[in-house]
């Protein structure tokens, strides 16, 4: 079935620019985009159009970095370290997830919220709770937006409630990847072993070998904070840095690898994300919140390793992409004054790039509107942002500044418009 869509089209093939046709044609097939036109070609002349007229049409977010089970935290703890606020807020509020019900009730208003904020696609974590982490797939997969659900591994250094048995961990979570994984779903399970102080050498290693076994993604955190950094140290002495440690266990890219944060990665660790492609996620906000620095993510553009963005709730006070996005450029202003201009600081259109196709990328071919890929969309009602004066770039940012979610009036994914989840 030919799908075709009319307004005004954003997106950026490449993330120094941005491709922008006005009163433009998007042609959709079976979810696929088929083409973009000026000028809609004869041989579609019979076809039914769906006009949104002065509208944007922009490729959907992708966000990822964020903990579900964190959502209910939204905004508090805002004035603590990484560790501390891990200890006194975050493992409290999971250990909640071993009663069914109450992950139930928090996860479908997390969900939502997601819809709400026009993130189409996600990479979420979980927890450690097998039963709890299967619900929040099978609500997202209700919800018509597409995710990757990880179960948490921990079985050291967190507090009693969310210790695991190293045998359970690993059965639990090969049961999810058994039953609930397959390339053709878009809401799937991902590795997830929570950092590297949270899990021994034992756990890391079949972890590993699973990744590797059934070919699935895996996600962790990597150089944060420097008191982390330090501690992982002492736990793998045997790993170089840090990005090492994961990768001795087949963690670091021999899948498709995501790793958050990046703050402090040394030159060794940028190579060999660069080697094994793995994606790095810029959290911006996040790392403000918690004191732990600012990513130089122009380095990681420069040595062309893929930089996604994530909103990492709840150290991210915000689940909005677009906020993120703002952030991910003031910060980055902050480095190049510190830096005395050095590190250039990042465009619109290179954050664009980070939350569309760069992030979508791990899904597949997600993020733009180029021929074959995914028709993930948002459609952008801005009129109440006076666009009369003002060229589509131009309207894009001051939506990405100004607006929120009440100017988002449709979402796609996959070439099927999805309204706010009923769960």
């Amino acid at each position: 079935m030919i799908q075709i869509y009319k307004g005004n089209i954003l997106f950026t093939k490449d993330k120094n620019k941005f491709e922008t046709i006005e009163n433009g044609f998007i042609v959709v097939k079976s979810g696929k985009i088929l083409d973009i036109y000026k000028n809609l070609p004869d041989k579609y002349k019979d076809f039914e159009v769906i006009d949104y007229k002065n509208n944007l049409i922009i490729p959907g977010m992708n966000d990822l970095h964020c903990h579900a089970p964190q959502f209910k935290n939204l905004g508090m703890a805002m004035d603590k370290e990484l560790i501390p606020w891990l200890n006194n807020y975050t493992f409290p509020e999971e250990g909640k997830y071993k009663e069914i019900e109450y992950a139930d009730k928090i996860y479908k208003r997390f969900i939502k919220e997601v819809w709400k904020h026009g993130t189409t696609r996600i990479a979420v974590f979980a927890t450690v709770h097998k039963d709890a982490t299967i619900n929040l797939i099978n609500l997202f997969k209700h919800s018509g937006l597409g995710a990757l659900v990880g179960k948490v591994n921990m079985n050291i250094n967190c507090t009693n409630d969310l210790l695991e048995d190293t045998n359970k961990s690993i059965s639990d979570t090969k049961y999810i990847l058994k039953n609930y994984y397959s390339e053709n779903n878009i809401v799937n399970p991902i590795i997830t072993p929570r950092f590297i102080p949270s899990c021994d050498s034992e756990l890391l290693k079949e972890l590993g070998n699973l990744a590797v076994k059934y070919n699935i993604p895996t996600q962790s955190h990597i150089s944060e904070n420097l008191g982390e950094i330090d501690w992982v140290k002492k736990l793998q002495p045997e790993s170089r840095f840090y990005g090492d440690a994961y990768n001795r266990f087949n963690l670091f890219g021999q899948t498709k690898t995501l790793m958050a944060h990046c703050v402090y990665s040394c030159d060794n660790e940028l190579e060999l994300m660069k080697k094994n492609n793995v994606f790095a996620v810029h959290c911006p906000s996040s790392n403000l919140n918690l004191g732990s620095g600012i990513m130089p993510v122009r380095k990681f553009l420069d040595k062309n390793i893929n930089v996604a963005l994530g909103s990492d709730i709840s150290g991210g006070h915000d689940l909005s992409i677009f906020k993120v996005m703002v952030n991910a450029i003031q910060c980055s202003k902050l480095l190049w004054i510190n830096s005395n201009k050095n590190f250039d600081f990042l465009t619109l259109s290179e954050v664009f790039y980070m939350a569309t196709k760069a992030g979508g990328s791990f899904f597949g071919k997600v993020g733009s509107f180029e021929k074959g890929y995914d028709f993930d969309a948002l459609v952008i009602d801005d009129s109440n942002l006076y666009p009369d004066d003002y060229n589509l770039i131009e309207r894009l940012e001051r939506f990405i500044y100004i607006g929120d979610d009440r100017n988002i009036v449709h979402r796609y994914v996959k070439g099927i418009k999805v309204p706010e989840p009923k769960l």
